[in-house]
């Protein structure tokens, strides 16, 4: 390998490794919009908001509960169409006993959004190594049939973008 070579590899694991380097940022003087509080962890992967009623998966595609909270090691991105195709396999294998898991509309994805936080907006304790990046909602985008909606966590805002772009998925279940 060349220097040149070997630069372009360190750049590169640096710019995947920047996840790591950022740790989340809360505003303590901002009531939180989603305490620990208005949550049910059910110990089995799952989180149910009792807000809204919706049980959501607490571990992004991709990444599972085994050995922490949310092994980082897996985590995923799809397209949107492959996004809501996830949606089909998860329920296949009936992670945590449901078989209904599908991806969230727009504004179920924003209801998790942690106003007082970033890097990322969204509460970290029940929902571990949450990306600061964007996430897929089931809602397409109206003005645009290319784009889809989704919502990103870095800060919390709620975008669209096209849909064989690759981002982040949680699933959910209930609602609707």
């Amino acid at each position: 390998m060349n220097r040149h070579q070997g630069m372009l590899m360190i750049g590169a694991a640096l710019l995947l490794g920047t996840q790591a380097l950022y740790a989340q940022t809360c505003n303590g003087s901002i009531t939180a919009t989603a305490p620990d509080s208005r949550y049910t962890d059910h110990g089995n992967g799952t989180v149910t908001d009792n807000q809204t009623g919706l049980m959501w998966k607490q571990c992004s595609e991709g990444l599972t509960t085994t050995s922490t909270p949310c092994d980082t090691d897996s985590v995923a991105s799809y397209s949107w169409q492959d996004a809501l195709t996830q949606a089909q396999t998860v329920n296949s294998s009936g992670f945590a006993g449901y078989n209904d898991w599908r991806l969230p509309n727009r504004n179920e994805l924003a209801s998790l959004v942690e106003r007082r936080c970033y890097r990322p907006a969204i509460n970290a304790t029940l929902f571990p190594a949450t990306r600061g990046s964007y996430y897929w909602s089931s809602s397409p985008y109206a003005d645009n049939s290319g784009n889809a909606w989704g919502v990103h966590f870095y800060h919390g805002y709620v975008n669209s973008s096209g849909k064989g772009d690759a981002f982040y998925v949680r699933l959910v279940r209930g609602g609707q």
